[in-house]
């Protein structure tokens, strides 16, 4: 029987009180989360500092999405604060190799994320130097963004060409398209409103897995 995908929570915020409320709730329905790092130039809006996540609960294992300009720079600083594993944009890094080197050195698992419109030969040759890749489903920067249909064709394509690959998608996920997306043959699906701007987060986890394990 082929595996469920896993939802993995996406932090984002600007507030590290409400960082600090959003870890506890997910420490409550899961054991991992994805926190939103934007530095105000790759995308627009700024979050959340690698200074400022502190006392992540214990048991909760955590991710860095960095929506940065020269990632390689925030590398050191998230391993320090805890992270398992970066993941960077490849339009973001004009040396990508260079990013991933030196995420193996600071001892980080690493993933490679890319936007709505990059084709997959721009980066297919990076897939096996990753340990995942993280398809943007809408443009990156915001909770709420209008989900982009075309990206579960490259994901299809993507399974296709590396079927072994950690493969992931953000952005846009709600219940209304999750079992579409959970057919494409993804190994991961993140999401952020769709539980945190509800009003019980764990009872929206709980919904999103249920949907998915039954289809």
């Amino acid at each position: 029987m082929k595996q469920s995908a896993r939802i993995v929570p996406a932090i984002l915020t600007d507030n590290p009180q409400t960082l600090q409320t959003m870890l506890r709730q997910a420490a409550a329905f899961t054991d991992y989360v994805q926190i939103d790092i934007m530095d105000g130039k790759f995308v627009p809006s700024r979050s959340i500092t690698w200074e400022q996540i502190v006392g992540v609960p214990a048991g909760l294992k955590w991710e860095a999405h960095l929506m940065v300009e020269k990632p390689e720079s925030y590398l050191m600083y998230y391993q320090k604060a805890g992270a398992a594993k970066a993941i960077f944009h490849f339009e973001a890094a004009p040396a990508p190799q260079a990013v991933i080197d030196a995420a193996r050195s600071s001892g980080l698992s690493v993933g490679l994320a890319v936007n709505p419109e990059t084709p997959i030969q721009a980066f297919l040759p990076l897939c096996s130097k990753v340990d995942s890749v993280l398809f943007l489903a809408v443009h990156p920067g915001f909770y709420g963004a209008k989900f982009i249909p075309e990206v579960l064709d490259k994901i299809i394509e993507l399974r296709r060409i590396q079927p072994h690959l950690n493969i992931g998608i953000d952005g846009g996920i709600k219940e209304s398209n999750i079992l579409q997306i959970s057919r494409t043959g993804l190994n991961e699906i993140f999401v952020g409103s769709a539980i945190f701007l509800q009003p019980d987060p764990a009872d929206g986890y709980r919904k999103l897995v249920k949907l998915i394990a039954s289809s």
